[in-house]
C-alpha cells in the first residue's frame, strides 16, 4: 500500500533498550490512499510518540463501503508488507510476477529488498464492504538488499485458550508457531475473545506490544480499549490479562525494540538521504530496479517532491 499523505522524514528509531511496561493510547489520524477518489484509512504507526514496535513500522486499518481500493503500481525498499484482509477481497499483483486474490484469512507477505513494486485494488465493485489492515516491516540492514519476493499462506496456526482464540500472522503466541518470513525477532496475531472471557495470554519479556482493537470493546492489561486507538504496553511482560463485557475482535502486535536507526519517507525504510534520493530517482527513471506490474500499462503512482531539507532519523519522544 502506498502513502499518499504529505511526505515527511520520520524517524523509525526504537530504543534497543527496555522500556518498562506502559499503558499509552494513541489515537490514529485518517490519511488518503490512491489519490482524490482513493479511500480514507486510518494510521497508527508510525507516530511521533512512537514509531515502530519492534520491527513494525507501519500500520494502516481501512474500512471503507463506497469507493473501494485502487491503488497504482507504487514502489518499496527496506521493507515487508503484511496484508490481512477482514472483509472484502484485494487483488494484489506485483512486479516478481504475483497475481493473486487477497481474501480474509489468508496472509500476504510481499518483501521489497533492494526494490518492488505492486498494485491493489478491490475486486468487488465500489459499494462493496472492505475492512482489513496492512502493516509493514522495517528490514535489518543486512537483509535490505535482498531480492524481492512474494509469499502467501493460506492457513494460519491458531492459539486457542478457554474465552480465546488467534489466528497467529507472524512469530509466536505460546507454543503457536508460524511459518511467515520475517528477519528480527516478531509476532503478530488476530484475536479474538469471548462474552464474559477473562483471560490471561504469554508474552515474551523483551518484547515491546501494542494492542489495536477492530470490533467490540476488550479491558488490556486494566486500561478499557475500543475501536479506533493503538494501546502501546512497553516491554518487560511475561503475560497480560485481558476481559471483555461483550467480546471483541483485536490485534496484538510485538517484537524486538529495533536498534537501528531509519528513515522513512513515501515508500521507503532507508539508512541515509541519499539511499531515498537514490530510491526515488530511480522509480521516476522507470528504472529496472523496481520492474514492472503487468496489466497497468504506463499507469502508476509517481514519487512526491523530495522535501527541501535534508532527511534524517527522528527519534522516538517520551
Amino acid at each position: 500500500m502506498t502513502r499518499l499523505d504529505t511526505p515527511v522524514s520520520e524517524s523509525l528509531t526504537a530504543r534497543a533498550e527496555s522500556t518498562g511496561a506502559t499503558a499509552r493510547l494513541l489515537e490514529a489520524r485518517e490519511v488518503p490512499l490512491g489519490g482524490i477518489r482513493g479511500i480514507l484509512v486510518h494510521r497508527s504507526l508510525p507516530q511521533r510518540a512512537l514509531p515502530m514496535v519492534g520491527a513494525w513500522c507501519f500500520l494502516d486499518r481501512f474500512d471503507d463501503e463506497e469507493v473501494g481500493m485502487r491503488v497504482l503500481p507504487h514502489p518499496h525498499i527496506g521493507l515487508q508488507t503484511v496484508t490481512w484482509p477482514v472483509e472484502g477481497v484485494i487483488r494484489h499483483r506485483d512486479s516478481v510476477g504475483s497475481d493473486v486474490n487477497v481474501e480474509p484469512g489468508e496472509l500476504n507477505i510481499m518483501t521489497s529488498g533492494y526494490g518492488i513494486s505492486h498494485s491493489e485494488f478491490s475486486r468487488d465493485p465500489a459499494g462493496s464492504a472492505l475492512r482489513g489492515l496492512q502493516l509493514w516491516v522495517a528490514l535489518p540492514r543486512d537483509i535490505a538488499d535482498i531480492d524481492p519476493f512474494f509469499e502467501r499462506h493460506t492457513e494460519l496456526p491458531i492459539f486457542e485458550i478457554d474465552g480465546l482464540r488467534a489466528h497467529v500472522l507472524v512469530g509466536q503466541l505460546g507454543d503457536t508457531v508460524s511459518e511467515a518470513t520475517v528477519f528480527t525477532p516478531l509476532m503478530g496475531a488476530d484475536a479474538t475473545i469471548d462474552a464474559g472471557a477473562s483471560v490471561t495470554i504469554p508474552l515474551h519479556a523483551h518484547f515491546e506490544y501494542a494492542v489495536m482493537v477492530l470490533a467490540g470493546t476488550v479491558t488490556v492489561a486494566g486500561t478499557p480499549l475500543k475501536p479506533g486507538p493503538l494501546l502501546y504496553l512497553g516491554t518487560e511482560r511475561e503475560s497480560l490479562d485481558l476481559t471483555s463485557a461483550d467480546g471483541a475482535r483485536f490485534v496484538i502486535l510485538g517484537g524486538v525494540p529495533f536498534a537501528e536507526e531509519l528513515i522513512m519517507w513515501w515508500n521507503f525504510v532507508a539508512r541515509s538521504h541519499e539511499e531515498i534520493v537514490s530510491a526515488r530517482d530511480a522509480w521516476e527513471a522507470g528504472s529496472i530496479r523496481f520492474g514492472k506490474v503487468a496489466g497497468h500499462g504506463d499507469e502508476r503512482i509517481p514519487a512526491p517532491p523530495l522535501p527541501a531539507v535534508r532527511l534524517t532519523p527522528r527519534r522516538r519522544v517520551g
